[in-house]
């Protein structure tokens, strides 16, 4: 058995949002977007996984295929790998989101950055 602390992986930076591996196994990562307001995920792909979002903190607006929809805590998106997928934190309080990918597609999506 692994097990971490949630709080370890929220780290906020005023110049960015950040990424935070929490594990990774086989071909799947599990890991936490930290967003303080107004800061974003440009959109982008996931091409061949299955990406599950869960919103911890705060709120914010996904963008799947060009559609907005508000993302509250507690809420659970599901995206297919090719769908274009995007994130805004559009509250004014920082905002983590817990993702699952599955099969990662090359090992720079299991990176933190």
């Amino acid at each position: 058995m692994e097990k971490k602390s949630l709080a370890s992986l929220q780290e906020y930076q005023e110049g960015r949002f950040t990424k935070r591996i929490a594990f990774q196994k086989g071909e799947s990562v599990v890991f936490v977007l930290n967003f303080l307001p107004g800061q974003q995920l440009p959109a982008h792909q996931h091409p061949g996984t299955d990406v599950y979002v869960l919103g911890l903190t705060g709120d914010g607006t996904v963008t799947v295929d060009g559609v907005e929809s508000e993302l509250a805590k507690g809420e659970i998106v599901h995206l297919a790998g090719e769908e274009m997928f995007s994130y805004t934190n559009s509250g004014s309080e920082p905002s983590s989101l817990y993702v699952i990918l599955t099969k990662v597609p090359e090992p720079r999506y299991a990176q933190n950055i």
